[in-house]
């Protein structure tokens, strides 16, 4: 029993480390957000066409070294083949994940939009675009964009109020830096003493400080357009972004030093420059990180001493009473009468049939000690032999466990072979995990599978998994299981 429950807190930490890889892989893969072609189309392997071709590659080959770049190619052809694009990624995603979201960005609009004279991809991590046109220093605010978490949040009109305050603060210290710097900023507010509010605002490099304010205002008003009363959500402009959640979803990196404080306002956007607020770790991250950490630690730490302690008393007490954890069945002791099961079944009868399947028909009985169980006549087709059937039949009865319907006996008579197994009132494991009525919470099945994981485990070292896997129906596992 110790073994056991040392088992399943090995199994249990496995799956948990596996969680944390899996999602420390994926926080280091892009994600991509969306796309926009436009502009019209020009011809394949067209002037236009090879200089864009060159654009993406050297987009891509500058990504190595710069979170910003932008660039221009065929400047000494016509000037309807010249190809403009930049890149930027955002301020707080490392330079090998920017490289990478460059990477696949170039690669996914060389695909989706190969003959587009302009276009426009948005991933988490980066923003990638291309033009006919000029468009460094200016501000695009179409196509847009906006993306939403679909939970609703209560008290609308002051989280409405707390949010625009927040990003408006976030929009004025990312707009607050000269041309050619990051304009990227970060801030937290306080909903109550165990929630928070988290923005983001980005504009790219190459803007004007008026500009990039005056492109995040745009972003801002739109909030209401893609997110209003919603518990997340962003606005995409080529130009710019915002995005808020109740959860940190950026990195927490030291912010350069800016210029010209003064005090923060609401919308519509300042005229005069705004102090930016401290986007560094605050208390309220520490403790979103530390506590569930610590409460996961001491979790685990407690149910390795509960579920020692009650494996020693279950073993003590076992020896003090003398008792097994199953008694051996004799096939004598098992055998029943036919005429037994068939004044059970009231012959058979078509009111006392539970179901079939592919092995035979299932009745509901009664025996003559009141007892009401489940009676498995097998087609008489199976070709199994007399002596088999016996063997297989004490072996199967010599499985017990909480999770598994017990055999109680059997009858062979003729080519009658019959199977009696205690009757389960709830149904099978498959109508109680698919069924339209669930009976089980999502702790109680896991807990049931666990159980019948290290069941296997324990008990079926040396069956062959083809016996499990090919020779049965996949619900007869399910059938064989009842809810604990």
């Amino acid at each position: 029993m110790v073994m056991a429950s040392w088992k399943k807190l090995v199994l249990l930490l496995l799956i948990f480390l596996c969680t944390c890889k899996a999602q420390e892989e994926q926080s280091s893969t892009p994600v991509y957000l969306y796309h926009n072609c436009s502009g019209g189309n020009t011809t394949a392997n067209s002037a236009y066409q090879l200089n864009l071709r060159t654009l993406l590659t050297s987009l891509s080959s500058n990504a190595t070294t710069t979170e910003f770049s932008n660039n221009t190619v065929g400047l000494g052809t016509s000037p309807s083949d010249r190809v403009y694009g930049l890149f930027m990624c955002r301020g707080d995603v490392p330079s090998a994940l920017c490289q990478q979201c460059v990477v696949n960005a170039t690669g996914r609009l060389r695909s989706q939009c190969s003959l587009a004279k302009q276009a426009v991809i948005w991933y988490d991590e980066c923003t990638v675009r291309y033009s006919n046109r000029s468009f460094f220093s200016t501000v695009d605010t179409r196509p847009r964009v906006g993306l939403l978490n679909t939970a609703n949040i209560s008290n609308q009109d002051s989280f409405m109020r707390l949010l625009f305050q927040t990003i408006n603060r976030t929009a004025d210290e990312a707009a607050n830096f000269s041309v050619g710097l990051k304009k990227y900023a970060v801030n937290q507010a306080n909903i109550s003493g165990f929630q928070s509010l988290y923005c983001l605002a980005q504009c790219t490099p190459d803007l004007s400080q008026e500009n990039c304010r005056s492109c995040l205002s745009g972003v801002i008003g739109d909030l209401p357009w893609c997110c209003q009363g919603k518990q997340g959500g962003r606005v995409l402009y080529p130009s710019c972004n915002v995005r808020y959640e109740l959860y940190p979803f950026y990195r927490v990196t030291a912010s350069p030093p800016s210029s010209s404080p003064s005090p923060p306002t609401l919308l519509p956007p300042p005229t005069s420059p705004i102090s930016p607020g401290s986007s560094g770790i605050s208390a309220g991250t520490i403790v979103a990180i530390v506590v569930p950490i610590t409460v996961a630690v001491l979790i685990f730490i407690v149910g390795i001493c509960f579920l020692s302690r009650r494996a020693r008393k279950k073993q003590q007490g076992s020896v003090k009473e003398g008792k097994t954890a199953y008694d051996i069945p004799t096939v004598d002791s098992l055998q029943f009468d036919f005429s037994t099961i068939e004044a059970a079944t009231n012959k058979f009868s078509a009111d006392n049939k539970l179901g079939e399947g592919g092995f035979g028909e299932v009745y509901k009985g009664t025996l003559s000690s009141g007892q009401v169980v489940a009676v498995k006549r097998l087609s008489k087709s199976s070709g199994q032999g007399g002596e088999e059937f016996k063997n297989e039949v004490v072996v199967v009865a010599k499985l017990q466990h909480r999770n598994l319907v017990r055999l109680l006996g059997f009858c062979l008579q003729g080519e009658e072979k019959i199977l009696v197994y205690e009757y389960v009132p709830n149904k099978s494991l498959d109508y109680i995990l698919f069924g339209r009525t669930i009976f089980l919470n999502s702790v109680s099945t896991l807990h049931a599978c666990f159980d019948f994981y290290f069941f296997c485990f324990q008990f079926l070292p040396c069956w062959p998994v083809q016996y499990i896997h090919n020779n049965r129906q996949s619900t007869t596992i399910q059938e064989a299981m009842r809810k604990n």
